[in-house]
C-alpha cells in the first residue's frame, strides 16, 4: 500500500487504520469512521479494550504524531482533518 499520494478521504482513513492496527494488540477491533463536514473531515478511531494507551502513547506523543501525519496529508489536499479517539465499547 502506497501513502505517498495520500490525501483523499479513503486514503487518509486507510492511513489511520494502517498505523493503528500495527500499534495495538487487537488489530481486528480497530475501527475508523469518517464524518465529512463542510470544511473539516473528522476521523473517529475506536480500538479494543486495553489498547487505548498504546494509541495515545506516553504523554500523548503517539497520538500527536498520528494527528501530525493526518494533518500533513490533509493540508496537501488543501483540506482540514481531525482525529478523535472514541472510548472502547463496553459490553
Amino acid at each position: 500500500m502506497r501513502y505517498d499520494d495520500a490525501g483523499s478521504g479513503d486514503d487518509m482513513k486507510e492511513l489511520i487504520d494502517y498505523i493503528a492496527r500495527r500499534l495495538v494488540d487487537k488489530p481486528d477491533e480497530v475501527e475508523v469512521r469518517e464524518v465529512a463536514g463542510e470544511k473539516t473531515t473528522v476521523y473517529e478511531l475506536r480500538v479494543g479494550d486495553g489498547d487505548l494507551g498504546k494509541i495515545i502513547g506516553k504523554h500523548g506523543r503517539t497520538i500527536r504524531a498520528i494527528r501530525t501525519l493526518l494533518s500533513a496529508a490533509a493540508t496537501k489536499e488543501q483540506k482540514r482533518a481531525v482525529l478523535e479517539i472514541l472510548e472502547p465499547d463496553q459490553d
